[in-house]
């Protein structure tokens, strides 16, 4: 079983679609092993986007992610990366198959809807800046 963390993204918080992301989930098999919403801090995003520091698109990325409340959930399933990365889409929208998630909700390559982890390593170090482990409803 693999676990993967998903951001749902301020610009989607405010379109009020959450639920219209999870149920996508949902219907592929994946599981909701844990959830919440949250203001990111510019303290966060900087751990958590640490390897886009000092990028052109970094400021702008920050400014974005902190600007509203966003959706933190862990899904599990099996090759549940790969998985969500698929019924994400591309990062940019206008590369993103239909009716993927970024197809129907982002606006462009910033502004993309979800954030999802890209391999193992990434899921362990994302899930764990943005949930403790009794938050969890597994072990990891």
């Amino acid at each position: 079983m693999e676990h993967t963390l998903v951001l749902i993204k301020p610009d989607v918080v405010k379109m009020n679609s959450i639920g219209v992301i999870l149920s996508e989930y949902e219907k592929a098999g994946l599981k909701i092993e844990a959830l919440k919403m949250l203001k990111m801090t510019k303290e966060l995003a900087a751990k958590h986007y640490a390897e886009h520091i000092g990028k052109p698109y970094y400021a702008k990325l920050v400014d974005f992610m902190i600007s509203g409340p966003l959706v933190a959930l862990v899904l599990s399933g099996e090759n549940a990366i790969n998985e969500v990365r698929k019924i994400n889409g591309a990062t940019n929208p206008v590369n993103a198959e239909p009716n993927t998630i970024r197809a129907k909700f982002a606006t462009d390559s910033t502004l993309n809807a979800v954030h999802a982890s890209d391999c193992i390593e990434n899921a362990r170090r994302e899930i764990n800046l943005f949930f403790l482990a009794d938050e969890l409803m597994y072990n990891l």
